[in-house]
This record gives C-alpha cells, sequence and structure tokens, in this order.
C-alpha cells in the first residue's frame, strides 16, 4: 500500500448471515483478502438497515435479527484493490460493491523498535548459563544436548570460569562419526542409528568433544561489533565474558530478535522436550508456528518468539507449505560489508524499523523450500532424510501437503537414543 497518494476505496455490503463454503461469508472474505496481501480491511456491522428484499433488519431488543447489513471497508492501491476485487467478487453472490477513488494522505505502520549499534552486548544477553568443565564425562555432556532439557549449547569453562570450548549436537556427530550427508540411496536404520550415538560415551569428556578455540563477546562490546561477527563467522551464539575473561553470559541470534520484539532479556536456548517414538508423527511438536507468504515481519517475528522450535512454518494461498523462516533468516539479511553501522542496517533492514519499516512479507524472508515427510516416516528415515539434504528441521505433512507437526535433528536424535544418562 502507497504511504500517500491516489488509491482506491472497495466497499462490499452483505448480510451478517450470509456465509460462504459453510463459514460466515464476511469472516471468509476477510480472510482471502488477508492472505491475497491486500494491507488492510475493516468490518461494521449496522444498527438497521433493509436491502434488495426490503426487509428492515433492526439490532433493537423489540425486533431483534441475525441478518443486519455488514460492510467491508478496504482502501489501498489501484492495483491491489484489482485484485482484492478479483479475489472476493465471486464471493459475494447476494449484496453490493462499490468502489471508489481516495486520496490516502497518512498511512501508519507499525514496526518494532530500533536496537542501537552502541548498546552494550551486556544489557540483552543470557545470564544463567548452564556450562561444564573440561573433564565433565562426555556422557553427561551429552545428556544436556540429547536428554531431557535439550539445550541447543553448551560452554566449556575452566576452574576461573573461562570459556575453553563449547559443545553443541553437531559436535556429538562428528564425535560419533556420523556422516555429514548421505549419499542417494544410503540407509540410515535405527541400530546404526544408536551405534553412531554410543560411540559418544567412549569418549573421557567434554574436553574430547567440545569445539575449541571458541569465539566471544565482551559484556561492554557494543552490539554493532557483536552482531558483525555472529554474521562474519556464520555462528549463532558468542559466549560473553566480562574484562577478566570470565563467562558471564550468552548472547544469540535469538537474543538480538528478543529485544528487537520488546521482550528483554530470556532464557538459555533450549529445544522443545523430548517424546519418545518410533515416527516423527509421535515426537514432533504440534505448535508449528505458522505465517502466510503475505505476512509482514512483525507477524513473522511474533511466531518465532512463542514457539520452542525458533522457526515459522510459510503457508501460500492453499494453506500448504513453502519455506520456512529462521532467526537466523532475519539476521542474515545483513550484509556488513556494505554498511559501517551494522546493527542499524539490521533494523532498517530486517527488524522493521527506517525505510522499510514492518512492510517487509513472509515471501521476501523465507530462505528454504520446505522439506516435509508424512507422519509415519520413522525417525531414523527422517534422520537419513536431513542428512541427505544437509538439513536439520523437517516437516510433518497430512495428505493435501498442510503442515501438522515440525521437528529438528536434535529432537530427533534425542528420541532415538532415550534419555543417554539413564
Amino acid at each position: 500500500m502507497p504511504m500517500v497518494g491516489p488509491g482506491k476505496r472497495l466497499m462490499i455490503y452483505v448480510g451478517e448471515s450470509d456465509s460462504w463454503r459453510g463459514h460466515s461469508l464476511y469472516m471468509s472474505i476477510l480472510e482471502t483478502l488477508r492472505k491475497g496481501g491486500i494491507a488492510g480491511a475493516t468490518v461494521m456491522r449496522a444498527l438497521a438497515g433493509y436491502g434488495a428484499h426490503s426487509r428492515i433488519r433492526t439490532g433493537t431488543l423489540e425486533v431483534l435479527s441475525l441478518d443486519l447489513p455488514i460492510v467491508i471497508t478496504v482502501v489501498d492501491s489501484p492495483d491491489n484493490i484489482d485484485k482484492a476485487l478479483a479475489l472476493v467478487g465471486p464471493m459475494v453472490r447476494e449484496g453490493l460493491i462499490t468502489l471508489e477513488d481516495v486520496e490516502i494522505v497518512k498511512y501508519g505502520h507499525r514496526y518494532l523498535q530500533p536496537l542501537p549499534a552502541d548498546k552494550p552486548v551486556g544489557e540483552i544477553m543470557t545470564r544463567d548459563v548452564t556450562t561444564v568443565k573440561p573433564d565433565t564425562p562426555a556422557v553427561q555432556v551429552a545428556a544436556l544436548l540429547l536428554g531431557k532439557q535439550l539445550f541447543k549449547a553448551v560452554p566449556v569453562v575452566d576452574a576461573q570460569r573461562r570459556v575453553v570450548g563449547i559443545v553443541t549436537s553437531d559436535d556429538l556427530l562428528r564425535k560419533a562419526g556420523m556422516p555429514a550427508r548421505l549419499g542417494v540411496g544410503e540407509r540410515l536404520e535405527a541400530e546404526d542409528l544408536r551405534h553412531f550415538l554410543a560411540q559418544v560415551s567412549q569418549a573421557k569428556a567434554a574436553r574430547d568433544i567440545m569445539t575449541s578455540p571458541v569465539v566471544t563477546a565482551r559484556e561492554d562490546e557494543a552490539l554493532g561489533h557483536v552482531t558483525h561477527r555472529l554474521l562474519e563467522r556464520g555462528l549463532k551464539r558468542l559466549p560473553v565474558v566480562n574484562a577478566a575473561g570470565e563467562l558471564v553470559g550468552m548472547v544469540s541470534r535469538l537474543d538480538l530478535l528478543r529485544a528487537a520484539a520488546g521482550n528483554g532479556k530470556g532464557e538459555q536456548e533450549q529445544a522443545p522436550a523430548v517424546r519418545q517414538g518410533q515416527t516423527v508423527g509421535e515426537v514432533m511438536s504440534r505448535d508449528v508456528p505458522i505465517v502466510h507468504v503475505n505476512d509482514d515481519l512483525v507477524d513473522v517475528l511474533k511466531q518465532i518468539l512463542r514457539a520452542d522450535i525458533k522457526r515459522v512454518v510459510v503457508l501460500d494461498e492453499q494453506d500448504r507449505a513453502v519455506g520456512i523462516i529462521t532467526d537466523g533468516d532475519l539476521v542474515a539479511r545483513v550484509s556488513p560489508a556494505e554498511r559501517p553501522n551494522v546493527l542499524r542496517a539490521l533494523a532498517e533492514r530486517v527488524l522493521g524499523t527506517g525505510a522499510l519499516q514492518g512492510n517487509v512479507t513472509a515471501r521476501e524472508l523465507m530462505s528454504e523450500k520446505v522439506l516435509s515427510a508424512p507422519a509415519e516416516t520413522t525417525i531414523a528415515e527422517a534422520i537419513a532424510l536431513l542428512l541427505r539434504e544437509g538439513r536439520k528441521r523437517l516437516v510433518v505433512v497430512d495428505g493435501q501437503g498442510r503442515p501438522i507437526g515440525i521437528v529438528d535433528r536434535q529432537t530427533l536424535l534425542a528420541a532415538s537414543l532415550g534419555n543417554i544418562s539413564g
């Protein structure tokens, strides 16, 4: 929708009891307009009126009617109004549609708060961080990543709380010798999977499976510099240290997005609780955050922040999964080499402030073709598919291609292994 300038106003008059495919007509029209990318629409319910049947309807208690006139008003650019008319015109089988020229003098779009580049990372980092020591048994570290809590990463600190390493589920896979990818036709049986993961327990301690050295951030360091480092190194999170080099917190892409949404500090990143089962349908998270291709950035961010799995599935007009957006997709839209003020660029180009405000849509943000599978897919088959495609998440779909659940590689590994600490 243009900020100012010539526009058109579409007005649709229908009855309150009118229906479309078994649902309320006016609500169906609203949903169709929303999915079609129209900027907005307003529904008004009349106090009284009459139409083609010359029957007066009123909302008074004396003559209560359930078929009062409903007026749906849409203001947008001429092109979008033409599109809206094509979408909803066939739905209005009995009613009135009018169209008129208007001049748009102001259009205020919602936006997210900017993140100043000079803000210290200590103000947004997660402070309560679970850690392990270099001599912590590897099986205990694996339990933190594949047990009941499913931490995304565990820093390794020495006796002075200086960071000497970090362990993620990817480190476990590398230690177990599991291939990064599988060739076409290669199979991964459940017994193979258990054998791979059993190799972790043969490692003596955290030092044997950790990644070292570790890229860190200072708690007094500016967010602009830290964001630059995350993007430049392709990292998801950084341990944060004080002037003495002691671990004081963790900062992640998720922390940046939480701050942009005004959510303040968060908790250490965790995956959903482990469910036991043999198929993805049994272990998947049924709380699938979804947006439609024409939803804006604010909707996308809200959905990412509300769910355990920090990604949203993007649906087309037929509610079929067509893409995925992760927290990394939002942050990765910044090109540090092009802009000296990285975090301001992040705010302007990704988080909905500055020139773009909130007008970026899910279609522009999504970066992945959806990798999907039916609910009856076994866990071993699902992990093999993820390895073959080099992916970390799988959308579970029904027979019509609509999402009913979502799983990630860490959850699948944990479910296949059971409680490793037990």
